[in-house]
C-alpha cells in the first residue's frame, strides 16, 4: 500500500488511476487525490461536492520529482533537507520495513502545510518513483561485527540488483546520487547494474568532506568556512586526499605563506586537519551512533545543483579511468560540474606527484574489491 498526502494536483502524481466517481460536480475520469483507488463513502464527498465547482481537467506536467530509497537516519536527513530548500513538487520514499515507511511518511505529511511542497507519497513498491528526475540511494546492508570489507560490498551488490533494476523500470531517464556506503565502490556497482551513462550516476563522495575540511580551515583561521578554498579528493573516507597544493583564502595560496603546509615538517602541523576530517565520522557515531544531518545537507547540496541546473563544481565520486594516471574502472571523487545532465564536465586539477600518488593508491585499493564482486 502506498501513501499520499491528500491535498492537491493528484494529477501531477504518477500513478494517480482514473476512476469513476460518483459525486456529480466531478466529471467521470478525473483523477482523484489521496492514496485511494476509489473516494470512501463519507460525508466529505458530498462537502467536497458542494465547496468545489469543477472547472477544468487536469492534465499532468512536468515537475521536480525526486525519490529517496531507505528512511533511516541518512535517508530523511537527506529528505527534510531537501524539502527545506523547496526543491520538488513530489517526494517519494521507498523502504522495506513497512511501519518505519508509514510513520516517517505521515511524520512528514503533517509537517507539509509549513512547506512549498505539496505531494509526499511512499510505498514498499517501486512503482511509487516512476518518472523521478533524480533517485537518492541511501538503503544498504550494514557491517556486522568481523565481517570483512569485500562480503559488506557484495552483500550490497545482491541489494542492489533489484534495488537498481527496479528504479530504472519506472525511471529509466532519472539520475541517481548513491549515498551508501562504501560510497565509491557501490556508484561503480550502480553504473554497472543499471547501464546508465557515467554523467547519471553520482556518488555523494567527497562533497562532504570538503565541507567538513573547509570548516575546520575556517576554524582555523577565523575566517567563514565559505571564504576557505580548499578540495578533498579521492575515496570517501579515510583514504581520501586533502589537496593542500590548492588550499587558499580570497585566491592567497596557503602553501605561498608555508611551504610545508600538510606534511610531516610542517610546524603548524595543518595535517591534523585532515587527519580530523576523516576522524569525525568516526568521533559523531561514537557519541550518537550515527552520521545523518551533515550529509543530508551535503545531498540536498548536490540535488539543487542538478534540478536547477546550477552548473557548480563538487567533488564527486566518478568514474575517473584515463585520468592522473589511474588504469583501472574505478569511481573517484574528482571536482565536477553538475547540471541537469547530471555530471556534465570534469576539471582538471592540477595535482603534486605525491597527491597523484595518493589518488592511485586509493583506486588500487577500490579496483582489489571491485575485480573480486560477482556482478
Amino acid at each position: 500500500m502506498s501513501w499520499a498526502v491528500g491535498v492537491l494536483r493528484a494529477g501531477r502524481r504518477v500513478g494517480a488511476g482514473r476512476v469513476t466517481s460518483s459525486c456529480l460536480c466531478r466529471p467521470a475520469g478525473l483523477p482523484l487525490t489521496g492514496a485511494w483507488a476509489v473516494t470512501p463513502v463519507s460525508k466529505m464527498a458530498t462537502v467536497r461536492c458542494e465547496l468545489i465547482k469543477n472547472f477544468t481537467s487536469e492534465e499532468a506536467v512536468h515537475h521536480n520529482k525526486v525519490s529517496i530509497i531507505g528512511t533511516g537516519s541518512v535517508g530523511m536527513a537527506c529528505a527534510i533537507s531537501i524539502l527545506l530548500r523547496g526543491l520538488t513538487d513530489e517526494l517519494a520514499l521507498v523502504d522495506v520495513n513497512e511501519d518505519k515507511l508509514k510513520g516517517e511518511t505521515m511524520d512528514l505529511q503533517h509537517g507539509s502545510p509549513f512547506l512549498k511542497m505539496p505531494t509526499i507519497v511512499s510505498s514498499k513498491d517501486y512503482l511509487v518513483t516512476a518518472n523521478s528526475r533524480l533517485v537518492v540511494i541511501t538503503a544498504g546492508a550494514r557491517q556486522e561485527k568481523g565481517e570483512t570489507r569485500l562480503n559488506l560490498v557484495q552483500r550490497n551488490v545482491d541489494i542492489f540488483k533489484l534495488m537498481i533494476s527496479s528504479i530504472t523500470q519506472y525511471s529509466p531517464r532519472c539520475k541517481m546520487i548513491v549515498v551508501s556506503n562504501p560510497v565509491d565502490i557501490l556508484t561503480y556497482v550502480t553504473w554497472k547494474l543499471s547501464e546508465f551513462p557515467p554523467n547519471r550516476v553520482i556518488g555523494s563522495g567527497c562533497n562532504l568532506d570538503t565541507a567538513r575540511f573547509r570548516f575546520l580551515i575556517g576554524q582555523k583561521l577565523g575566517i567563514h568556512s565559505e571564504s576557505c578554498h580548499g578540495w578533498v579528493l579521492g575515496e570517501h573516507g579515510d583514504s581520501s586526499v586533502p589537496v593542500w597544493s590548492g588550499v587558499n583564502i580570497a585566491g592567497v595560496p596557503l602553501k605561498n605563506l608555508n611551504s610545508d603546509i600538510g606534511t610531516d615538517q610542517d610546524p603548524e602541523q595543518w595535517k591534523n586537519v585532515h587527519k580530523d576530517v576523516i576522524a569525525s565520522a568516526y568521533e559523531i557515531i561514537k557519541m550518537k551512533g550515527y552520521t545523518s544531518w551533515a550529509i543530508g545537507l551535503s545531498v540536498a547540496d548536490l540535488t539543487e545543483s542538478i534540478l536547477k541546473n546550477l552548473r557548480r563544481v563538487h567533488p564527486v565520486s566518478t568514474i575517473i579511468k584515463g585520468l592522473y594516471g589511474i588504469h583501472e574502472e574505478v569511481f573517484l571523487s574528482v571536482p565536477c560540474i553538475l547540471g541537469e545532465s547530471g555530471i556534465a564536465d570534469l576539471i582538471k586539477v592540477k595535482l603534486t606527484s605525491e597527491e597523484q600518488a595518493c589518488l592511485k593508491k586509493s583506486a588500487e585499493t577500490l579496483w582489489e574489491i571491485q575485480k573480486e564482486l560477482k556482478l
